[in-house]
């Protein structure tokens, strides 16, 4: 299937202002079931546009604006081509299919970050527990069950700006965004001992049960499984991630996935609005 996706942020302020430098993380990660055709990105005021890539591996452009100005504006256009993806259609390793297990050394090595809690608190979901070495369960019905608990559980709203929630916060309100959950869900992952991290991106959505993000960027959660590899779980729809969801960035906290970071300056406290759009189309 062929896909486009038109996106566009416009940044509004009441006086000319000064801006830093930007970094915009939109570009989607290509692999095997997805891969870019055409892609068209410019920034307004014209700006010098730098790409690079993260530690991340996330294609990142930073753009640096000579002036000032009273409005800044990005515009991304892209064409994909997205092959069907089962998100079920793996195999774990024999020591992976239960729950609790341990990464072998090298591995458990190489994914410390993403094991390391971001929060000190013990997390507790209402009529749901982890594993334990008394009570192993399957690790994908485990992942399953948590995932759709999460769903039940927290409310979705949508918040265009502002940082995300703590876990615990977002627990306590029962709603969030979905980078709030996202952010639980990872943190309940890490607290089970599993690697973990955070993903942006865009979520095609075709059919009734996905339709919370809709017209926005989403967030989710990664997971890594042995014999899997990163396996995307979106706690904020209920369900494992297809190839309808196309990540542009992957990280440990929400700022290293922040679609677009950046700052403006000015003598003074000025009032700025931000508007978004964005458009997902079948070619």
């Amino acid at each position: 299937m062929k896909l486009g996706l038109r996106y566009q942020t416009t940044y509004r302020y009441e006086e000319p202002v000064g801006f830093s430098p930007h970094d915009v993380r939109l570009f989607p990660r290509s692999d095997r079931f997805s891969r870019v055709r055409r892609l068209d990105f410019n920034a307004a005021p014209k700006a010098t546009i730098r790409y690079s890539r993260d530690v991340f591996e996330n294609t990142v452009a930073s753009c640096y604006f000579p002036g000032r100005a009273k409005e800044m504006t990005f515009r991304l256009a892209i064409n994909l081509d997205l092959d069907e993806k089962d998100p079920f259609h793996f195999i774990l390793e024999h020591d992976a299919v239960e729950l609790p297990f341990a990464y072998d050394a090298r591995t458990h090595a190489l994914l410390a970050v993403y094991r390391e809690r971001q929060v000190k608190e013990q997390l507790v979901l209402p009529a749901w527990e982890a594993p334990n070495a008394k009570d192993r369960r399957g690790t994908v019905e485990t992942l399953t069950d948590l995932n759709k608990r999460l769903h039940e559980c927290i409310g979705y709203e949508r918040r265009e700006e502002g940082e995300a929630r703590t876990p615990a916060e977002t627990l306590r309100r029962g709603r969030g965004a979905c980078r709030d959950v996202a952010v639980l869900l990872a943190e309940m992952l890490r607290q089970m001992g599993l690697a973990a991290r955070l993903t942006s991106g865009y979520l095609r959505e075709s059919d009734s049960e996905t339709k919370r993000a809709e017209g926005s960027l989403h967030a989710w959660t990664e997971v890594f499984l042995p014999g899997a590899g990163w396996i995307g779980l979106d706690a904020t729809n209920g369900v494992f991630c297809n190839h309808n969801f196309i990540g542009a960035a992957v990280g440990l906290t929400p700022a290293d996935i922040t679609p677009i970071s950046g700052a403006f300056y000015h003598e003074k406290r000025i009032p700025g609005q931000m508007t978004s759009k964005l458009e997902l189309i079948n070619l």
